[in-house]
């Protein structure tokens, strides 16, 4: 089953709930949306942040590793 609103488009939507701050029943009846499909990507939409956050810490990691690890074989 695929959704009819891009994964772009949810963002947006969930985007204009928690960062500008607009009550969910408007951004519903803007966007033709259900509010509880808005309820649902807002917490999809915080699982899948956590989970950027943890790639980006990873990431972070490993180019710390890499610069030290070279530091060592220098030594």
């Amino acid at each position: 089953m695929s959704s009819k609103f891009s994964d772009e488009f949810k963002r947006d939507a969930v985007a204009q709930i928690t960062e500008r701050g607009y009550p969910v029943r408007e951004v519903s009846d803007r966007l033709g949306v259900s509010p509880y499909s808005l309820y649902a990507w807002k917490k999809f939409a915080k699982a899948s942040s956590g989970e950027a956050e943890k790639d980006t810490e990873i990431r972070r990691l490993k180019k710390e590793l890499a610069r030290v690890s070279e530091e060592r074989d220098i030594l």
